[in-house]
């Protein structure tokens, strides 16, 4: 299985930090965003990546090169000045990804746990994957949602058994990580701006979307108050059991 790590937004709400440095390769906890997804994609096998870019992204294949250093193998896919949205951008990589599902995971989401290994059972095709009824469904996108933080009130999507839809209390925000089959992107013209999200609503209509929730730590860092807050020094409460006064 390939990755596609979507590098391509401008960070508009991350000014004056992404004024001159990439939104991924902002450090947290001493790391670049982009980084912790790589290193972790490494750590479960997955080495072929393909990153798309548009906003200084020369910066981005100057940090990263080759992925040689990370034990990765990295192709870019420039979009020139202006980004085509997370599904057009896909179609503009299609050439680089192949016909097979792939991982695709945003840039600007500090994920520093998740596990990749777990992704490679999602969406195969001798596998009804998440589906405890067997009716032969097969889903087009596999998600990974996490519980809807406090800053985003409206949650993206509900979760039934392992389905995704639109209606009902949304209690679940996407976390960017996704696994795809290729065929969702067909009716794309490369170059054209599509957003991933339209796509995942349409299918998710049709029943075709499964996901789960992701528990761990995440947190999508789209603001200066957001990335401060990650790099600010941890505290211990003192007055804990256990703990030196």
């Amino acid at each position: 299985m390939k990755a596609m790590i979507f590098a391509a937004g401008r960070g508009e709400r991350l000014r004056p930090l992404t004024d001159n440095v990439p939104k991924p390769l902002l450090e947290v906890r001493g790391r670049p965003l982009i980084v912790w997804h790589i290193l972790n994609l490494v750590r479960a096998g997955i080495t072929d990546m393909v990153i798309n870019h548009a906003w200084l992204g020369h910066k981005i294949e100057e940090a990263l090169g080759d992925g040689s250093r990370f034990g990765a193998r990295i192709v870019y896919s420039p979009e020139g000045d202006e980004a085509l949205e997370t599904a057009g951008g896909v179609a503009r990589a299609r050439h680089l990804l192949g016909e097979d599902r792939f991982v695709g995971i945003a840039a600007d989401a500090y994920c520093p746990h998740f596990d990749y290994s777990q992704v490679s059972a999602a969406l195969q095709d001798n596998d009804v994957w998440g589906n405890p009824h067997g009716d032969n469904k097969k889903d087009m996108a596999w998600l990974y949602l996490v519980k809807k933080p406090p800053y985003y009130e409206q949650g993206d999507f509900s979760l039934n058994l392992f389905s995704v839809s639109n209606a009902g209390e949304r209690r679940f925000t996407f976390s960017g990580i996704g696994v795809y089959r290729m065929a969702m992107f067909d009716a794309i013209v490369p170059g054209e701006k599509v957003p991933l999200g339209n796509l995942l609503r349409a299918y998710a209509d049709r029943g075709l979307v499964g996901g789960e929730v992701y528990r761990g730590d995440w947190t999508d860092v789209g603001t200066v108050e957001r990335f401060e807050k990650l790099n600010a020094p941890l505290s211990f409460d003192r007055k804990k059991p256990g703990l030196p006064s």
